[in-house]
């Protein structure tokens, strides 16, 4: 996450982006779905991960993108000129393994390409998890409630790249905790990337708020 194999024809990069790859239910996820559970008031069937994310609406994108790994094939290049049959193509894919499915990723990806594909990668990292059984955890839920007292935190597995890859490998754990408040209108998500990116002033504030008691508890 993200890990990208460079080089495979195309039928081979076909094959990747069609594969189906399997539910796999990580620990930090499994916390998150009980949390849910008793915020909803309901019971979450673990049998049907993907069918009850798309029933749960909202509720269920916190963990839709969160239970398989994924590769999707995302730059294609081949040839240099239109009547010439390319001797070679390369392909760029952007592979996410979730925590501890790194191998499984990696024969995966291994044998969709078959033999003739030369597999390389532009950048390979592990894909962390931290502990929630912790007292900073429990700090981290204690700040966001003391300034919303209506406010569930719950556990979440990140789908995209974070800095706390590289802090993983000097040993240190990383919560990526960066609060916002938002309005229950504003498609945040669909923002990521995009040219107005941007979060609203009022919701960065209450986010300094949560940092500046997070860093003055004891």
């Amino acid at each position: 996450r993200p890990n990208q194999p460079d080089s495979a024809e195309t039928v081979n990069g076909l094959r990747i982006a069609a594969h189906r790859w399997p539910v796999r239910l990580t620990p930090g996820v499994a916390a998150l779905i009980t949390s849910l559970e008793e915020i909803l008031g309901e019971r979450i069937d673990r049998d049907r991960l993907e069918q009850e994310a798309e029933r749960l609406g909202r509720a269920g994108t916190l963990f839709a993108a969160q239970i398989r790994n994924s590769a999707n094939p995302t730059m294609l290049q081949a040839g240099y000129k239109i009547n010439v049959i390319p001797g070679t193509a390369t392909a760029h894919v952007d592979g996410r393994f979730l925590p501890g499915y790194r191998e499984e990723f990696l024969e995966t990806i291994d044998r969709l390409l078959g033999p003739r594909i030369t597999r390389e990668f532009l950048n390979l990292e592990e894909a962390p998890s931290a502990q929630l059984d912790t007292p900073f955890f429990e700090r981290l839920r204690a700040a966001i409630v003391a300034e919303d007292g209506q406010a569930r935190p719950v556990p979440y597995l990140m789908s995209g790249g974070t800095d706390a890859k590289s802090f993983a490998e000097i040993g240190i754990k990383g919560y990526g905790f960066a609060p916002l408040r938002l309005s229950p209108d504003l498609d945040y998500a669909g923002m990521f990337h995009g040219v107005d990116e941007r979060v609203p002033v009022e919701g960065l504030e209450f986010g300094v708020r949560v940092l500046d008691r997070l860093l003055a508890s004891p």
